[in-house]
């Protein structure tokens, strides 16, 4: 049985190949193009595949590795060789990927079976007997999606019950750690021949992409065996004060207590079950608090996992999605990160240095601000997709598209919006910024404060309706016509100046 591993399939011992005695592994060079992606994404991808051919190799496999420009030459390489091959291919997530890779077998002559991704806990029958009679219409909450998992698979359960008496901490994920707070060190690992074999190739045939191009900002896993190594650091250095600071913002600091974890996890060389695993077991040895673990266990078992099945049910929509038809272009601050509003250039340096920000700068300063600036948001999902080491179609776009540009409603039933008040008790940016984060109108005044009001004006028609709006709309009616001609005034001059990269 010969088993074809995608680039996204890199556990060594993936279910399939416990009966595999052949292994096919396309790396297609032309697929990587179509988006001027991150020189470290693209090498941490192509890095992460030759390790995971090498390991095969040296356990035994017989594993052919095709280089190629495309999946369909890859594959007329592998069958030329090959007449008439069956192929087993664990199920891709990402969006028609499954009926085009069987497609392209079967033209070829082969035939591909399709058997369970054993990268996720959960499987799509699990969470569409889960959701019952709801459909994407109806939106899908991940609370409820989260506590379903926890009971199904006994995660931090104490009986019937949650562990500690309640199913989330969030009240206690909210704390800005102090100016004397040191950041735990974040793990490294020494790229080897292979991978600056492999970086020296990226930067040469991809020499037009966005981001860093230089070897240094390769700071991620790529063996099964380093990513195990950062699991462990994590676990002992990091999660203690993941929880408290894990909403914060600070200047000067990409990492702080996060895991980075996440590229692993969504290549494969980590499973969410030894994530979930280790952080209980840290807790229950007392070696870290409950509210850090069930954070963490949260982002694993319960946005991950849900956000896997929401895109799988919402597409193709969700690929197209623009409830509230923002249209106006990314700022040219995306790409070059030239701005005075200190939360942007800290996030935009994060993403353009390593190919990474950690989850609030992600939802509540680049999403956040493309969505009160207006911006399409299938173009934010592009600049997602292209600029993040962790980013695949099945993650930027329910996250980006749904959570973060509030394009459909699947998610959440209001947009995360918000002024420079959020930014300002979440971190220390403006402090020292250019802009002043107490003022909405005039000249100097915090962008962020203009775009909210002018956003909930713009679009009160699609949101004053909604539950959750409620308060925010009591303060919208009691502006007079006066604000709100300063407001609209200054939005405007906003997004000229963002427009023109002078903001």
């Amino acid at each position: 049985m010969t088993v074809w591993l995608l680039g996204d399939q890199l556990a060594p011992d993936a279910t399939p190949l416990e009966t595999a005695d052949h292994v096919l592994m396309i790396e297609a060079h032309g697929f990587a193009a179509r988006l001027p992606y991150h020189p470290a994404k693209l090498t941490l991808l192509f890095s992460a595949m030759r390790h995971c051919r090498d390991e095969l190799r040296e356990r035994g496999y017989e594993v052919t590795y095709v280089e190629a420009e495309t999946f369909g030459e890859g594959l007329d390489e592998y069958f030329g060789a090959a007449p008439g091959d069956a192929l087993v291919l664990m199920d891709p997530p990402s969006h028609g990927a499954a009926e085009r890779f069987t497609a392209m077998v079967e033209d070829r002559g082969g035939s591909l079976t399709l058997v369970e991704n054993d990268a996720f806990l959960t499987t799509p029958d699990q969470f569409d007997q889960w959701a019952g009679d709801r459909t994407v219409e109806d939106g899908f909450r991940q609370e409820r999606w989260y506590r379903f998992v926890r009971r199904e698979f006994d995660i931090l359960m104490d009986g019937d019950e949650p562990e500690g008496g309640e199913w989330n901490y969030d009240d206690e994920n909210r704390e800005t750690p102090g100016p004397e707070w040191t950041p735990p060190p974040t793990p490294t690992f020494e790229p080897d021949a292979l991978t600056r074999e492999v970086h020296e190739f990226v930067t040469e045939r991809y020499d037009d992409h966005w981001g860093n191009p230089a070897l240094d900002a390769v700071v991620w896993p790529v063996t099964r065996a380093e990513a195990r190594s950062a699991l462990d650091h994590f676990v002992s250095t990091r999660l203690p004060e993941f929880g408290a600071y894990q909403d914060a913002l600070v200047e000067g600091e990409w990492a702080l207590s996060h895991s980075l974890l996440s590229s692993s996890l969504n290549l494969g060389l980590l499973r969410p079950q030894e994530l979930v695993d280790a952080a209980v077991e840290a807790y229950r040895a007392g070696d870290a608090p409950l509210n850090s673990v069930e954070g963490f266990v949260r982002q694993v078992v319960g946005w991950r996992e849900f956000m896997r099945h929401v895109y799988r049910r919402g597409m193709p929509a969700m690929g197209e999605a623009n409830q509230l038809e923002q249209e106006r272009a990314l700022p040219p601050l995306y790409w070059d990160g030239e701005t005075d509003m200190t939360c942007l250039s800290e996030a935009v340096s994060h993403v353009y240095d390593r190919g990474y920000a950690h989850h609030i700068e992600r939802l509540m300063v680049l999403s956040n601000f493309a969505l009160v600036y207006g911006a399409d948001p299938q173009e934010l999902n592009r600049w997602f997709h292209l600029g993040f080491v962790d980013a695949y179609h099945w993650v930027t776009t329910p996250n980006v598209v749904g959570m973060g540009s509030f394009a459909t409603d699947v998610l959440s039933s209001k947009p995360y919006a918000s002024s420079g008040n959020y930014i300002n008790k979440m971190s220390d940016f403006c402090a020292d910024c250019e802009y002043t984060v107490s003022r909405t109108t005039g000249e100097g005044a915090c962008p962020f404060n203009a775009l909210y009001w002018d956003f909930l004006k713009e679009n009160e028609e699609t949101l004053r309706g909604t539950g959750r709006m409620g308060l925010m709309y009591s303060h919208v009616d009691r502006k007079d016509d006066e604000e709100w001609a300063e407001i609209r005034e200054r939005a405007a001059d906003v997004r000229e100046m963002a427009r023109e990269g002078t903001l």
